[in-house]
């Protein structure tokens, strides 16, 4: 598929997995039929169903809310439907057709702490999960923030004093910071369209993509992790590479001697008082995809992000130590962002797996293919939580569209409008 949408691709509307009849019946008939072994639930539009629903498709593991209550989301409803912006092509779009034009699935928008708006389309439901894909990243690092803070991990460390494993491979002169912040040097691509690229070697090992006939590669992360092949100098240039995010996971586990989704559910899913337990994707020997498995619901990742906006405290308490916002909150270098070509995110960062804008809000966010994202503006008070199935898997499909109107509608709430 293009990296650029065509006009022969089916709206929203027209893809609507339920009105296209996926998976309905007992059995479904073959043609409505979704499953992982033949690939069919990467293609569009079957992953409109598929991202909803994907503990039906790979092995999963559960992270635990905890026995307590769910935290309270209050509620202040309003029609946000008409707010205008101006798209990056320069055409007028109101917030309702952005939800329309780039597929979204859900999406629930926060204002001082409080449901402003809240809609969903597709297959997704309040109470269903959906792939987070790469947002995952973002629960990774601010996991391994709170390990830093608490003196568990040290950033300036080799990464072979967590994980002596993989000093053979491109991480072996590798320091913490470097993959928190993906300044790596590494041999590895990760182009979405392009099945030679290796991103589908580490799918293949992390559960995401079947094991084809004759294949001899790694089939686990730990093994991928392994064989990765050094490739520049460490340091010098941010480069977006998921195995990052994988190394960093690796060493929470062993920092913390607990499995990711123990730990997430421990240090923030619990505390925060998720209203649904979520669950990571896993590996043939149970491992946790820590770039890309995690799936929430929609009001969990809202919950998330208020905990992120207001320093780490929610519900009640402290979750995230202050110090590790306040760090995602500075960002990275620029300079070292720049050569990677992000023409929708100039200025930008990336900070401990958080995109950081450096806009006039001081915004950051996560984000994961196909238009999953979580907005943090802190100048507006407002964090917005969009779950997606969008035909195009890079985010340069989403952000002329999506980052114009988050900042539209943050300054029509900061206006009283």
């Amino acid at each position: 598929m293009s990296d650029a949408p065509s006009q022969s691709i089916p709206t929203a509307a027209e893809s609507d997995p339920r009105a296209l009849g996926y998976m309905q019946g007992f059995p479904p008939p073959d043609d409505r039929t979704i499953t992982f072994q033949n690939g069919s639930f990467r293609d569009f539009p079957e992953l409109r169903w598929a991202w909803s629903h994907v503990r039906q498709l790979v092995p999963t593991v559960n992270v635990w809310r905890g026995t307590g209550g769910a935290s309270a989301l209050p509620r202040e409803e309003r029609d946000i439907g008409g707010s205008e912006s101006v798209t990056m092509d320069g055409r007028p779009m109101t917030f309702a057709t952005m939800f329309e034009e780039t597929y979204a699935d859900g999406l629930v928008v926060l204002h001082r702490g409080k449901v402003i708006h809240e809609r969903y389309a597709g297959a997704l439901k309040p109470h269903k999960p959906h792939i987070g894909m790469s947002v995952t990243k973002s629960f990774t690092g601010t996991l391994a923030g709170i390990l830093v803070a608490e003196g568990r991990i040290d950033p300036r460390a080799p990464v072979t004093d967590y994980v002596s494993e993989l000093k053979p491979s491109a991480f072996g002169d590798a320091r913490v910071h470097e993959v928190m912040d993906m300044t790596t040097g590494l041999d590895y691509t990760e182009i979405y369209t392009d099945p030679k690229s290796q991103v589908w070697g580490l799918r293949r090992a992390n559960g995401m993509a079947p094991i084809p006939p004759g294949y001899d590669g790694p089939t686990d992360i730990f093994s991928f992790l392994c064989s990765q092949n050094k490739q520049g100098e460490h340091g010098k240039a941010f480069a977006y590479k998921t195995v990052n995010s994988d190394v960093l996971a690796w060493i929470c586990r062993r920092a913390s001697g607990m499995t990711l989704s123990d730990l997430l559910s421990d240090r923030i899913w619990a505390p925060m008082g998720a209203e649904e337990d979520a669950h990571y994707h896993v590996d043939r020997i149970g491992t946790e995809s820590g770039g890309g498995g995690l799936s929430t619901t929609l009001r969990d990742l809202a919950r998330f992000g208020e905990t992120m906006r207001n320093h780490g405290r929610f519900n009640g308490r402290q979750i995230v130590p202050a110090s590790v916002v306040e760090d995602i909150e500075r960002g990275g270098d620029p300079e070292k962002f720049r050569p990677a070509g992000y023409p929708t995110l100039p200025g930008a960062s990336y900070r401990n797996q958080w995109w950081v804008t450096h806009n006039a809000h001081g915004a950051y966010m996560a984000r994961g293919v196909y238009g999953q994202g979580l907005y943090v503006d802190p100048k507006a008070e407002m964090v917005i939580a969009r779950y997606a199935s969008h035909p195009v898997a890079g985010n340069a499909a989403n952000d002329p569209v999506t980052l114009p109107a988050y900042m539209a509608l943050a300054k029509q709430l900061m206006a009283g409008v």
